[in-house]
């Protein structure tokens, strides 16, 4: 059964050199990974079983460059990936990196990256100048992939220096997981999602279709809630579940939970999941074992593994 994996990284020094701010710190072994392109991604790979590799850079991605540099250096890092995918076009894919504060410049290169360099569709990440994608600023992005017929992956980033401050504190210091993978970028995540469903975007590209990792950001796990809070009086209609379902589809990047995902099932249905690992930073094999052994039937598990993807992706 092939298998494809659809959040997996890499990293270019040279793309770093322009990000604004901050920067995580990461163990060699980790560096190594990241930017390698052949021969650890593929052993890899070829250890759990993975056939294809969707390949995107890790973040921070295009919200954290700056607006003079953004085109070129998105530009520079997606010719990058689009020579590691020509290597090894049988297991490898890729996804844009987008200069996000430049809006009309990132359709223009999302619409480059798919129609010269051939990518599958385009990643984008967290906050951009103190503002989510779900604003009409950044439509021109929702509008040409929809055009495209291409999905956007909405990966989470460091939250907000200010609601780093103030949901975590001195947590920050003492547990940094938690505002990244434990719990922040879920959050941050799962924010831009139920604000993108709430905008509208979705009516007005009603073929728009975006990715959220982490089996939904938290979001599949209250939709019922979250749908029927916001269909109580004072609220503007939304329709919000029937939109979430008909326009998102959901990752199991990291999350790899019997339950989390039996739920997921059942919320989103079969042609909604698509199987992901986040390698470097979880194990293939972790996921691929894990995914092997969870109780479904054949055809689920087919979907799930590259069934959606080659649909989606067109691959």
């Amino acid at each position: 059964m092939r298998i494809i994996a659809i959040e997996e990284h890499f990293w270019s020094r040279d793309f770093a050199e322009a990000f604004a701010g901050p920067r995580a710190e990461r163990s060699p072994e980790l560096m190594r990974r990241l930017e390698d392109v052949a021969e650890l991604r593929l052993g890899d790979m070829d250890a759990a079983g993975i056939d294809l590799q969707v390949i995107s850079h890790a973040p921070p991605g295009g919200q954290r460059l700056k607006p003079e540099t953004a085109v070129s250096a998105c530009r520079s890092v997606n010719d990058a990936l689009a020579a590691i995918v020509t290597t090894a076009p049988d297991r490898f894919a890729g996804f844009a990196t987008l200069p996000q504060i430049r809006p009309e410049q990132a359709a223009d290169e999302l619409q480059r990256c798919v129609e010269e360099l051939g990518f599958c569709g385009g990643m984008v990440f967290g906050i951009t100048d103190g503002r989510f994608l779900d604003e009409p600023v950044f439509w021109p992005i929702h509008e040409r992939a929809a055009r495209l017929g291409v999905p956007l992956y909405l990966h989470p980033s460091m939250p907000h220096p200010q609601v780093r401050d103030l949901y975590y504190g001195t947590y920050a210091e003492s547990h940094p997981a938690l505002t990244g993978a434990a719990w922040g970028f879920g959050v941050e995540t799962g924010t831009l999602g139920i604000r993108m469903v709430l905008s509208g975007v979705f009516e007005a590209y009603p073929d728009l279709q975006v990715i959220l990792g982490h089996l939904g950001e938290g979001i599949t796990f209250q939709l019922a809630r979250i749908d029927e809070a916001l269909s109580r009086p004072g609220n503007r209609p939304s329709d919000f579940a029937a939109t979430f379902r008909r326009n998102v589809h959901l990752t199991t990047s990291g999350f790899f939970s019997d339950s989390a995902l039996r739920l997921c099932l059942d919320e989103m249905g079969a042609d909604r999941i698509l199987f992901a690992v986040d390698w470097p930073f979880v194990s293939n094999t972790e996921g691929t074992d894990w995914i092997r052994a969870f109780p479904t039937d054949p055809d689920t598990r087919a979907r799930i593994l590259s069934g959606n993807a080659e649909r989606l992706l067109g691959l």
